[in-house]
């Protein structure tokens, strides 16, 4: 875990970083957001027999690396079972039932019975609505109250489900021109989302925070929406180097969906602080 950033005190009024989550959380967002899309994205793509087993393993894959940051981050992993008490009050409880319902789904569609691919992709999508939910309840810290943190994980998320897919086409072939449509679709998407977020921040955050987030701003800009969207129109028209040039296409975006991620739970992190607007007196009255 971080400690107290530089230049903030660790408690009082002015903003603190938070230390309860650090890049084994983010983990959890990362794996899970990025696995539970890729399960999406192949049943999107019509994918059938072995490639289509193959990304709804690779998606269950890393999503139950996600949940493996979350239970090494815990002190006692012993009480994880813990988390499934109340799901009608927690987005983490809500989080973990989805993730029962999706692994067994996730198999049986892998071992190819019929129609379970798209009820696997329903169930994904909860889950990721579900991570986004977990973060935005926390009021305490300005970066991930924000509403527009919902739809910018969930579009962050299918992003990143999407370049893994690219990212792997030329091994399972199964990208389409459709496929590469919906990813370009979410890049620009997450992008605009992304804008909006930090524009209903500006002066809400911490100075660090703010910092944070502008750096990664550009990292999301560059690296996981322009060159991504250069490289598939590229390989619309590459020939035999389509798939090479759109699997970096997925890569690129890919990591800078994780990297954002990165900085939102842990360097943008700040509590707010608190403001006692009126002090107690020795001997006066109210």
């Amino acid at each position: 875990m971080t400690g107290p950033a530089k230049g903030y005190e660790s408690y009082g009024p002015n903003p603190w970083q938070q230390t309860s989550w650090d890049a084994r959380a983010a983990g959890n967002f990362i794996g899970g957001g990025m696995g539970a899309s890729l399960i999406v994205f192949a049943a999107l793509s019509g994918a059938t027999g072995p490639a289509l087993s193959w990304l709804l393993l690779a998606g269950l894959g890393l999503v139950g690396l996600g949940l493996l940051c979350v239970a090494l981050e815990l002190g006692r992993p012993l009480r994880a079972i813990r988390v499934l008490r109340n799901p009608r009050t927690s987005w983490m409880a809500r989080e973990a039932w989805t993730a029962m319902l999706l692994f067994p789904i996730g198999l049986v569609a892998a071992a190819g019975a019929a129609g379970f691919a798209w009820i696997a992709a329903a169930v994904a999508l909860v889950f990721v609505y579900c991570q986004a939910r977990l973060l935005q309840a926390a009021k305490g810290i300005p970066a991930w109250r924000e509403p527009l943190l919902r739809p910018l994980l969930v579009t962050t998320g299918l992003a990143e489900g999407g370049g893994v897919f690219l990212l792997t086409a030329p091994l399972h072939g199964a990208a389409t021109g459709a496929t590469v449509i919906v990813f370009g679709v979410l890049v620009v998407a997450r992008l605009l989302i992304w804008v909006a977020y930090r524009r209903r921040l500006a002066g809400a955050v911490a100075p660090g925070a703010q910092t944070a987030l502008d750096a990664a701003g550009r990292v999301l800009m560059l690296a996981g929406t322009l060159l991504p969207l250069v490289l598939a129109a590229v390989a619309a028209f590459a020939g035999a180097f389509a798939l090479p040039i759109a699997a970096l296409a997925g890569l690129l975006a890919a990591l800078a969906g994780a990297w954002v991620k990165l900085v939102i739970v842990t360097r943008a992190g700040f509590n707010q602080g608190f403001a006692l607007a009126h002090l107690p007196v020795r001997g006066a009255r109210p």
